[in-house]
C-alpha cells in the first residue's frame, strides 16, 4: 500500500508543488480519518451524472476567469481574478496552484485543469481558502466537491493520502453483491489514474482521471 518510496518520488516531481502536494495529502489524512459514507465502486459510478452536472456548471466560473476567451486561463489571468476578489492568496500559493493544475505544462489551464483547480481550492481548508470559496461562489458545488473527496477516501484503504496499485483491486472488488471484480479492470482505472507511472495516485491525479470518467475532457465545448 501506499509507502514512504512512493510518497518520495511524487514529492520530488516538482520543487514548486512540493509543499502544495504536502498540504494536499495531509488535508486527505485528516479527511480520511472521518471515514466514508462510500460501500463500493459501483456507488461512486452511480454518482457519474450527478456529478458531470454540477462540474459543468463550473464553466460560467471559467469564463470569469478566462478575460481573453481563449478557452484557457494563462497564471497573469489567475493572479488577475485573485486581486479582483480580493482572495489573499500569496504569489508563491497562486504559482503552486497553477502549476499543480497545468497538467499539460503548457501554461494554460484548460476547463478539466480548473475543475480540478476549485477541487483542491475546497480540499485546502485554510482562512483564504474558505475566503475564496464565498467569493467565487462555490457554496453549491460543495456537495460535488465533497463526494469527490469521499470517493479518494474509499479507495485510500491505509488513509495515507495516496492510492496504490492493490488498494485499487481491493476497492473494486468491493462490491453490493459481493461479486469480485476483474484484476485487469482496476489495473486499468488505476493505470488512467497514475499519470506520472510512478505507482501512486494523488488527489490530484485522481481528479484528472474522474473529470474523464465523467466525460470532460480538455477540450470541453460549452456547445451543448
Amino acid at each position: 500500500m501506499g509507502g514512504i518510496l512512493g510518497r518520495h518520488d511524487t514529492m520530488k516531481r516538482s520543487s514548486h508543488g512540493s509543499k502544495l502536494e504536502m498540504k494536499m495529502v495531509e488535508s486527505m489524512q485528516q479527511r480520511a480519518s472521518h471515514g466514508t459514507s462510500l460501500k463500493s465502486f459501483d456507488s461512486i459510478i452511480m454518482k457519474f451524472p450527478k456529478i458531470d452536472e454540477s462540474l459543468r456548471k463550473c464553466k460560467i466560473i471559467f469564463e470569469q476567469f478566462d478575460e481573453d476567451s481563449n478557452g484557457e486561463i494563462d497564471k497573469q489571468e489567475l493572479k488577475h481574478c485573485f486581486q479582483k476578489l480580493e482572495i489573499s492568496f500569496t504569489e508563491e500559493e497562486i504559482n503552486d496552484l497553477f502549476e499543480a493544475c497545468d497538467i499539460n505544462e503548457d501554461m494554460g489551464m484548460k476547463f478539466n485543469e480548473f475543475i480540478v483547480f476549485l477541487c483542491l481550492i475546497y480540499l485546502l481548508n485554510e482562512p483564504a481558502v474558505s475566503e475564496a470559496k464565498i467569493k467565487m461562489g462555490l457554496g453549491n458545488l460543495e456537495a460535488t466537491f465533497e463526494t469527490l473527496v469521499d470517493a479518494f477516501v474509499f479507495l485510500d484503504k491505509n488513509k495515507d493520502g495516496y492510492v496504490s496499485k492493490e488498494e485499487m483491486v481491493q476497492s473494486m472488488n468491493e462490491t453490493a453483491t459481493g461479486e469480485r471484480s476483474s484484476g485487469r479492470i482496476a489495473m486499468k482505472r488505476f493505470e488512467e489514474m497514475d499519470w506520472d507511472k510512478n505507482g501512486m495516485v494523488t488527489f490530484k491525479e485522481f481528479l484528472f482521471a474522474f473529470t474523464r470518467w465523467v466525460g470532460i475532457d480538455e477540450n470541453e465545448d460549452d456547445n451543448e
